[in-house]
């Protein structure tokens, strides 16, 4: 069984809830008090042992790219100055070793179109996606590392999942639970609260097997007349190939102006900043 390596970065969304100031800037750029969301996300796919991040990208995410990118002005600037850390800091952004990958994703046709655009550089393996969207606290190595671990135990697609009650619930791919402890017999996106099949809902931090890609490729647009990742890993939950980690940890919303503060005071208050 390969390891998993590879991490996919979906970033190509515009951010439309935090304009203007996502006009010119990627939202995933935005910080939480002085690290942006996309280093977070970094970061733990880079704690899990993943060495090659593949970012898929659009209009106006060049920045992106700039940000993991080595700037050799602004660290010279630093150490003349004195300011030794800080030009440290910017030079180690990402450990040597680690490889970013850009693709440009043309057009936005869903999660599972943006997924598939990272095709080639995957190649035949299994990999990890990450939504820098969902800004995680947890314990231990991260949750990226409890999905690594628990597919070098199984083989299957994993998904990390959390408990949602009430009418929250049809905000999210939701688990239909399979027979044994952990497995999943099914995957619906957002349900309406009365038709969802549990209380556990998917959120953004998934490793995949390989064969996702073919099963993206056939599949007809779902919900938003979008290719959802959702449904292609329904295909294989069908077939029995997936499994569900419960999160260890605390989940923020980050594509919501309301979670993005809340995830700001946490970390604010847990850094003893307030």
């Amino acid at each position: 069984m390969k390891p998993v390596r590879k991490a996919v970065f979906p970033v190509a969304g515009f951010g439309t809830r935090f304009l203007p100031a996502t006009k010119a800037m990627p939202k995933e750029l935005l910080p939480i008090v002085d690290k942006p969301l996309i280093q977070y996300a970094a970061e733990e796919a880079i704690a899990a042992g993943i060495d090659t991040l593949i970012f898929v990208t659009g209009r106006n995410k060049r920045a992106i790219e700039d940000h993991f990118d080595s700037n050799q002005e602004l660290e010279a600037a630093l150490r003349a100055k004195g300011k030794i850390e800080q030009a440290d800091m910017v030079h180690s952004i990402l450990p040597q070793g680690v490889e970013c990958i850009f693709v440009r994703q043309p057009e936005q046709l869903g999660l599972g179109h943006a997924v598939l655009c990272a095709e080639r550089a995957v190649g035949d393996e299994p990999f990890a996606v990450l939504l820098a969207d969902d800004f995680l606290t947890y314990e231990g190595a991260g949750v990226t590392a409890d999905l690594v671990k628990s597919y070098q135990a199984l083989g299957r697609t994993q998904l990390s999942v959390m408990e949602v009650n009430g009418p929250d619930i049809s905000k999210y791919g939701v688990v239909e639970p399979g027979a044994a402890a952990g497995s999943v017999a099914g995957l619906v996106e957002k349900p309406a609260f009365e038709q969802a099949p549990s209380s556990l809902a998917s959120i953004g931090r998934y490793v995949l097997t390989p064969d996702i890609f073919e099963i993206l490729r056939g599949q007809a647009p779902g919900a938003g007349g979008e290719i959802q990742l959702a449904d292609a890993i329904n295909t294989q939950a069908a077939a029995g190939q997936v499994e569900a980690v419960t999160l260890n940890g605390q989940r923020f919303d980050c594509g919501s102006v309301k979670g993005f503060l809340q995830a700001i005071m946490h970390v604010a208050q847990r850094d003893g900043l307030v």
